[in-house]
């Protein structure tokens, strides 16, 4: 798709500023120095906080967010914006999070901040049901439509043993930084949607995952492009019923919150606090199996921080 379509299109859907974007510097040349980093933990666990300040502490413990954005790049952030339901129902990424993730951004110095899902239910209305939309701008960061074929690019996944292709959004092809935000849910079709899960929202085509091994598919697509980041929301967690659930009761507030940089790790770890054991997730088995990250937490340099009473 030609720039200036990818930019049109967007208008059309009402959540592309005027801003624009610049995909001829999307060339990620900083993408091999942050694979590279060298950071105090492995992995950050927050509890007992608002979403916001749990992340404010979380990075400044990586030593913040410049250590991941560097001045004029370009970033995509990738919640969790599937269902048209409020923030209580925990369908989505709290939005809050999201907010405070593209300030990060912003402050550390990157050009454009963009954000969108490839959402399940109508994606105009899941964009405004879960505060994500005006959270973003109100942090100044741009909307983009998940839901336009067009914005979609075939890519091949030479070491995936079941996903051989898959058509992804441009921007996770082109941007220089990839921010990985899912929130914490039951999924009655994965168990859980952590972080592997939420990288469906960045393709086309992922009916073939639900009919082709789910779970090799989710861990297959690890073997593309791993988020330079992932910030898992545990604020409120969906206990049962997932992925869209039924109403309140579903859900726990919980006020965790775990950031890293390992996929597997923090999938892992994520599986703890919501309850279960990890060998009940498939995925996690089979993208550790696949070298895309470790299930051995106990072997890694986690930071853990404890907030209010």
């Amino acid at each position: 798709m030609k720039r200036r379509d990818f930019i049109r299109n967007s208008v059309g859907f009402g959540v592309l500023s005027s801003a624009a974007l610049s995909m001829g510097n999307f060339d990620r040349l900083m993408a091999e120095e942050t694979d590279a980093l060298q950071l105090p933990y492995d992995m950050v666990a927050i509890k007992g906080g608002e979403a916001a300040e749990m992340f404010e502490k979380g990075i400044a413990s990586l030593g913040g967010m410049k250590q991941f954005v560097k001045p004029n790049q370009t970033v995509v952030v990738k919640p969790n914006i599937g269902w048209d339901s409020a923030p209580e129902r925990a369908a989505n990424t709290n939005p809050l999070l999201v907010a405070a993730i593209v300030e990060s951004c912003k402050r550390a110095g990157a050009k454009a901040v963009y954000v969108f899902d490839n959402t399940c239910a109508e994606g105009v209305r899941c964009y405004k049901m879960s505060g994500i939309e005006d959270a973003v701008k109100k942090a100044g960061g741009t909307m983009v439509s998940g839901r336009t074929e067009g914005y979609y690019q075939e890519v091949s996944l030479p070491n995936a043993k079941r996903l051989k292709t898959a058509r992804v959004h441009e921007l996770i092809i082109k941007s220089d930084v990839f921010i990985n935000v899912p929130v914490l849910k039951n999924h009655g079709g994965s168990t859980l949607s952590v972080a592997m899960k939420n990288m469906m929202g960045v393709v086309w085509d992922r009916e073939f995952w639900h009919s082709n091994d789910l779970h090799q598919c989710i861990a297959d697509f690890t073997t593309y492009r791993k988020p330079d980041l992932n910030v898992i929301d545990a604020y409120r967690v969906m206990k049962r019923n997932g992925p869209r659930g039924v109403s309140v009761a579903d859900v726990a507030t919980m006020k965790y919150q775990i950031i890293g940089k390992d996929i597997v790790a923090i999938d892992t770890a994520a599986a703890k606090v919501f309850g279960i054991d990890p060998k009940q997730v498939k995925h996690i088995a089979l993208a550790e199996q696949l070298g895309s990250g470790t299930t051995n937490i106990d072997g890694l340099k986690v930071n853990r921080i404890s907030m209010g009473a």
